[in-house]
């Protein structure tokens, strides 16, 4: 009998392949053996009782209910893969068996669950058989022959594997149609160009049924083992299963819920749609990658590469199903072993992000309903007049001339060309928004962007060859195809021709979903298997076409089928090459719809948030999952989209959003107004205080960023990437990093001057006065007043400040202020990055200065790595160190005495120091 199996004990049916030379499995986990088996007496009494039940009921035949055979009275409820995932349908016993599947009636779930499965795969259903296996010079190809249909119509009975052991912490795994190509995803991606000399992983194969099995070398764990579930490769739908070594999973986005997923029965579908971020649903973006935390800390990510529509089922066995209605299975697989270079090794893949200008990183103002430039204008003032730190000024399609793209209102938006003028003159930006729905409806000759288009053929056309024609703001709408080269050329013409007159800075890309007001198009979609599909996940509206465009329309490199989840990040990539051919700088684009790489060419913001308490605090797990998903650059709208913000909620609002990687105030139309400037004093002080902190750490904000561009880490990062092996940061997303050492603790709820946090092991400091706590890793209940964000630097770190001003322009020139965390044994370590903030490519021309921070012996020496013309504009005016336990009685500056302070909290400020940033220097203390 064929039997699905996990890890257990040598079986000879199994076929282990290895690198020569590698050190043999670990003890325990050779071989396969089958997946029910337990040990010893319990499982044999089990298997007695389970043959007992079912012979009882063959002779009585007098027993409630079918007859059900001991295979699956074997399987335990939590390892029950599911046979029947259609939804909306009753599943019967008929239906199931239909399939060859098991079934058997459970207690329903609770609403909005989908519980345990009724119809659920028996041990022996068919899947296909490892014919043959060879060796190749990156690893191994080999057949995989299926001998009995599925139930999904065009099976394909030949698959082709292939194996590439990349390097010693990357695994690629692709299994395709063995005869005939089929659509893949067009992202560029590093090619091997030698076998991994010492991978930290162990690759198993069973040949019949096939599975993978793989194993982290170090510790023995199975990472991966899909045979707990036959293989399903159709025409349109490829479904493969596997168990999870730990219940600890994240990614798979883009949804709205904790950091840490439920494994109870949990589907989590990938199809880009915009909604407003609500539980459940699939919302603006897809992100096929998982972390999954194992036990002792160690860390593993697995990246399906996969632009169909997808589900993930996550069940509590734990394991998970990847369905997806076409293209093929092409897995990454990143064996860390931490969960930073999981990340990092994700992003050796898909591309590190941008490095963005210094002024992205200031604070961002907007709202959909200013109604004038004028309005616009007289928030700015009144942002200066109260002296309120801003970068960046937006506008939403009401700039727009009958929310036409690349037009102006020729009424209320006449100044705009003078505002964007005087944003300049102060050192501030402008953004505004553009939507790929191109406004059809105009006489021919009056709207070029239309009539362009249709002339070079550059919109998504139905499958009679005609422009799909939808609805968005304008009305009717064509929409451009990103997917064609010449599209790029023509989005660039029509932005050059409106920077002429509108000289703005950076892009907001919304609707790129892309989104349509009615299902499909105008004319509906066609009969077919494209646009009704065997098999539909579980999309929200129950339709691939629910408030998009129709999947069968045609684009250049495919059909709308396959590249739906890919239009925002094909959008963003022409956007971010037309900004820096029309200014020559560092580009600064916002999509709503991303895609795996996104990073390298735009930010996103969490999309149409409301004005409540919970989406303030889904917002960090949000922005938490796009820091897995590397989209750094990334915030939600502060005080809320929709809906009227509280003052109480707004000013606690500003104070997470001021250490979000992007931070912008945006609000819609016909609500009261939420920016700074409209609350009483001493909301609007609080605002302020919160903006002019986040202006002062800039400098290491920044330096954050160049180490995402350069190297794939984090800039908001969850607790748990910094201690892995404290299970009681697996599941905190109330609280976030800053890179490794400045904590955020934000007050989320309503009417309380309290907040309680978790402090992991170690010595934290205030980052306003140093103080500092010394935490066993435990919950802490802290002061948080209105006025007051909690904020603690970890020990050992150097954080680089600067005295604040109302712009990053005036910030950048201001003299820095060195923040020294001392550790327990008296050391401490940081890092500068600078730069002009706004050119392109300055690392790779050499044109930045890198400084490096360490402690040592009461010694602090700064270290010029690499230096250049703008470090000579910035000085060094303070070094406050933390954790002096004594108190000094001189200081020395490259050996000469300077005056000092020193606090009863231990700690001590040198001030006037007066140093160029690009000579080196050292600061002892006796």
């Amino acid at each position: 009998m064929k039997s699905y199996q996990k890890l257990r004990t040598p079986q000879p049916a199994a076929c282990q392949v290895e690198e020569e030379g590698a050190a043999p499995a670990p003890a325990g986990h050779g071989k396969l053996a089958p997946w029910w088996v337990g040990s010893g007496l319990l499982v044999a009494a089990v298997l007695l009782s389970a043959i007992t039940v079912w012979v009882l009921r063959q002779v009585s035949g007098s027993w409630p209910g079918p007859m059900l055979p001991p295979k699956c009275l074997l399987v335990p409820e939590s390892h029950r893969f599911d046979c029947y995932p259609e939804r909306h349908v009753v599943v019967t016993q008929e239906l199931c068996e239909s399939r060859g599947c098991c079934f058997i009636e459970t207690p329903p779930p609770a609403e909005g669950k989908r519980g345990v499965p009724w119809c659920f795969y028996p041990p022996d259903f068919p899947s296909y058989t490892l014919e043959s296996l060879n060796q190749t010079a990156l690893g191994m190809v080999g057949l995989l022959v299926r001998r009995q249909k599925a139930y999904y119509p065009r099976d394909i009975e030949m698959l082709r594997l292939d194996v590439e052991f990349e390097t010693d912490t990357r695994l690629h795994i692709k299994i395709t149609d063995a005869t005939n190509p089929r659509y893949e995803v067009p992202l560029e991606v590093p090619q091997a160009t030698k076998r991994a000399e010492n991978p930290i992983y162990s690759l198993d194969f069973s040949r019949d049924p096939f599975g993978v099995l793989l194993r982290r070398r170090a510790t023995g764990t199975v990472l991966l083992n899909t045979t707990v579930a036959p293989l399903i490769f159709a025409d349109q739908f490829l479904q493969i299963s596997t168990s999870l070594p730990s219940r600890f999973l994240y990614g798979l986005g883009e949804h709205r819920g904790s950091l840490l997923h439920s494994l109870d029965w949990n589907t989590l579908t990938l199809w880009a749609r915009d909604v407003s971020p609500t539980e459940t649903f699939n919302l603006y973006g897809a992100h096929p990658f998982y972390l999954l935390m194992e036990e002792g800390g160690d860390a593993h990510g697995v990246f399906l590469l996969n632009s169909n529509a997808m589900e993930v089922a996550l069940q509590p066995a734990p394991g998970l199903t990847w369905r997806t209605i076409g293209g093929v299975l092409d897995f990454y697989i990143f064996l860390g072993p931490n969960p930073n270079m999981v990340i990092q090794q994700y992003q050796q893949v898909i591309g590190f992000p941008a490095m963005p200008p210094l002024w992205a990183l200031g604070f961002h103002l907007c709202r959909w309903g200013y109604g004038s430039s004028n309005e616009t204008w007289q928030t700015v003032k009144a942002m200066r007049n109260y002296q309120i730190p801003q970068d960046a000024q937006w506008n939403d399609i009401d700039y727009m001339d009958g929310y036409r793209d690349f037009t102006l209102d020729p009424q209320k938006f006449t100044s705009l060309p003078s505002l964007v003028e005087d944003l300049h003159k102060h050192g501030q930006h402008y953004v505004m928004i553009l939507d790929p729905g191109i406004s059809s409806t105009n006489p021919h000759g009056s709207y070029w962007p239309f009539d362009e288009g249709l002339r070079r053929g550059l919109f998504l056309n139905t499958t009679q060859g005609q422009p799909l024609i939808g609805q968005v703001w304008p009305g009717s709408t064509a929409y451009a195809d990103f997917s064609n080269p010449d599209t790029h050329q023509w989005w660039l013409e029509n932005l050059q021709r409106f920077h002429a007159h509108v000289p703005f800075d950076g892009l907001w890309i919304d609707m790129n979903e892309p989104s349509n007001f009615m299902d499909g198009s105008k004319d509906g979609c066609p009969p077919g298997e494209l646009d009704s599909p065997p098999y539909t996940p579980a999309v929200l509206g129950d339709s691939l076409s629910a408030r998009t465009v129709c999947a069968s329309a045609k684009q250049k490199v495919s059909v709308h089928y396959n590249l739906h989840n890919l239009y925002g990040l094909m959008e963003a990539k022409a956007t971010a090459s037309a900004l820096i051919q029309i200014r020559g700088k560092r580009p600064f684009v916002i999509s709503r719809s991303t895609f795996p790489s996104q990073g390298r060419y735009s930010g996103h913001w969490l999309g149409d948030n409301r004005s409540q308490w919970k989406d303030m605090s889904y917002s960090i797990p949000g922005l938490l999952s796009f820091s897995l998903f590397g989209i750094p650059l990334v915030g939600a709208d502060i005080c809320g989209f929709s809906g009227s913000t509280s003052e109480e909620l707004c000013t606690r609002w500003t104070q997470l959003g001021a250490f979000y990687p992007f931070a912008r105030n945006h609000n819609t139309q016909n609500e009261k107004a939420q920016d700074p400037t409209v609350f009483s004093p001493a909301a609007r002080t609080a605002m302020k205080d919160v903006l002019l902190t986040r202006y002062s750490l800039l400098p290491f904000l920044y330096t954050l960023f160049h180490r995402a561009h350069l190297h794939g880490d984090t800039v908001a990062r969850p607790l748990f990437f910094e201690f892995p092996r404290d299970v009681a940061t697996l599941g905190l997303d109330r609280q976030f990093l800053w890179g490794r050492s400045l904590l955020v603790t934000p007050v989320l709820e309503p009417g309380v001057d309290s907040v309680t946090g978790y402090i992991p092991r170690g010595v934290w400091y205030d980052f306003y006065t140093g103080s500092s706590v010394n935490s066993s890793g435990e919950m802490l209940k802290m002061s948080a007043p209105l006025e007051h964000l909690n904020l603690h630097i970890r020990e050992g770190a150097i954080l680089p400040t600067q005295k604040p001003g109302t712009t990053s322009e005036v910030t950048r020139g201001n003299p820095l202020r060195l923040i020294v965390a001392l550790s327990s044994s008296a050391t401490a370590w940081g890092d500068f990055f600078w730069d002009d903030g706004e050119s392109l490519d300055t690392f790779e021309k050499g044109s930045y200065s890198y400084l490096v921070f360490n402690v040592t012996q009461n010694i602090f020496t700064s270290t010029v790595l690499h230096t250049s013309t703008e470090a000579t504009e910035v000085t060094i005016g303070t070094l406050s160190i933390f954790g002096v336990w004594e108190p000094p009685s001189k200081v020395l500056l490259n050996g000469q005495e300077k005056p000092f302070s020193y606090l009863d909290n231990q700690v001590l400020t040198v001030s006037d120091l007066g140093l160029s940033l690009s000579q080196g220097f050292s600061l002892q203390w006796l």
